[in-house]
């Protein structure tokens, strides 16, 4: 087995995170571990959360700041910005609002997040055609979306990271091959926000999980949701929140009451304020290490990953060239499971499922990680 050549350094340091201390973890891709920092969010959250109605305010107060930095990591307004309660639930909202005319159709692929090809899945009875498009030996190529596209596409729908093999796929690409037609891009970020950057100004809808490489929890999504999408979509879900109720009604409701825009349109309710302040001081990290620097760490860390596990004979399902690559790294493997519970023993933790384990890398690891890793994977192979 060849060592790497690069010595890379964790970004930040494992000890910022809760019982890192005696283990590698590997797995953001399923659950990122908790930063140690979070405890005093809780902390102040419990204060304001018990001061009324002005320790509320502040809580509001902290959800706007959530969603400024979120323009930030993505680049783009942060009024287009909703929190929604999970990712499955951006991309439902498209689902649910677009006006389907049988013979319409969603291209997506077969090797999609069930959240995200399935989506679509009540709309079958109306007619709509649901393309889930062959990957190609594990990879999606974004020609092969393209040419299932035609007039009749209402959305692309992609997740910008794949979950199973770590292939980032070229919103740029796909943003430019539907140009000429009258097709929604739909992405899932969640196995990129965070870790690689996110052109969502290239889409229509972007949203992301929280809980993997965003470095908070369950419970919120950010969304965001171009002005064509917006114009484009009808509200299915209404409550106090994406109406305009108060000011403008008292006690006594009215026949009608007028939709709120953006962001306030994909928020009928109250979003799980704890959770958008942890994302918040989250986000506060991610921004400054900053995410061209988190992206080109973790995708050396990934090349030192694919790199081992090929000297050692694994085949290795993930994009080899640097563009395609994030911080997945995945190789088949029949007892998937049975070789996470082997190296959780030992210490290591991954995820292994469905015929392949994968690899996370992020900020907070380093090539000695990858180097252990390798190491205990050869004893156990």
């Amino acid at each position: 087995m060849k060592t790497p050549d690069a010595d890379v350094k964790p970004l930040v340091h494992p000890d910022e995170f809760v019982d890192l201390d005696e283990i590698i973890h590997l797995c953001t891709g399923g659950e990122a571990p908790w930063l140690k920092i979070q405890e005093k969010v809780f902390a102040e959250f419990a204060q304001l959360k018990s001061a009324g109605y002005d320790g509320r305010s502040k809580i509001y107060a902290r959800g706007e700041q959530c969603r400024q930095k979120m323009g930030k990591l993505w680049k783009v307004p942060a009024h287009r910005i909703a929190f929604m309660p999970s990712a499955a639930e951006g991309m439902n909202w498209l689902a649910r609002g677009l006006d389907w005319r049988e013979g319409d159709n969603v291209v997506t692929t077969n090797l999609e997040f069930p959240s995200v090809a399935y989506a679509w899945k009540h709309l079958r009875s109306q007619g709509v055609d649901i393309r889930l498009i062959p990957h190609s030996n594990w990879m999606v190529n974004e020609i092969d979306l393209l040419n299932a596209t035609d007039d009749r596409t209402r959305v692309l729908a992609v997740s910008h990271v794949s979950f199973y093999t770590g292939q980032c796929l070229n919103l740029e690409q796909l943003s430019e091959g539907i140009r000429d037609y009258h097709t929604l891009l739909a992405v899932d970020a969640t196995h990129s926000s965070g870790v690689v950057e996110v052109a969502a100004e290239l889409t229509d809808l972007t949203v992301s999980s929280s809980y993997k490489w965003m470095l908070a929890t369950h419970g919120v999504a950010p969304c965001y949701f171009s002005e064509r999408a917006e114009t484009e979509t009808k509200v299915t879900c209404f409550g106090w929140h994406n109406l305009s109720v108060w000011p403008e009604q008292g006690a006594e409701r009215l026949a009608n009451a007028p939709e709120k825009p953006m962001p306030g349109k994909l928020e009928p309710g109250n979003p799980a304020m704890l959770v958008v302040m942890h994302l918040d001081q989250a986000l506060e990290i991610l921004l400054s290490v900053g995410t061209a620097k988190i992206s080109d760490h973790a995708r050396s860390l990934s090349k030192q990953v694919s790199d081992g596990l090929k000297d050692l004979g694994f085949i290795v399902i993930s994009p080899q060239n640097y563009d395609s690559r994030s911080g997945n790294t995945c190789f088949q493997l029949s007892n998937a499971k049975e070789m996470q519970n082997q190296l959780a023993a030992r210490g290591i933790l991954c995820w292994g499922e469905y015929g392949r384990v994968r690899i996370s890398t992020h900020l907070y690891n380093g090539s000695n990680d990858v180097r252990r890793f390798l190491e205990v994977l050869s004893e156990l192979k």
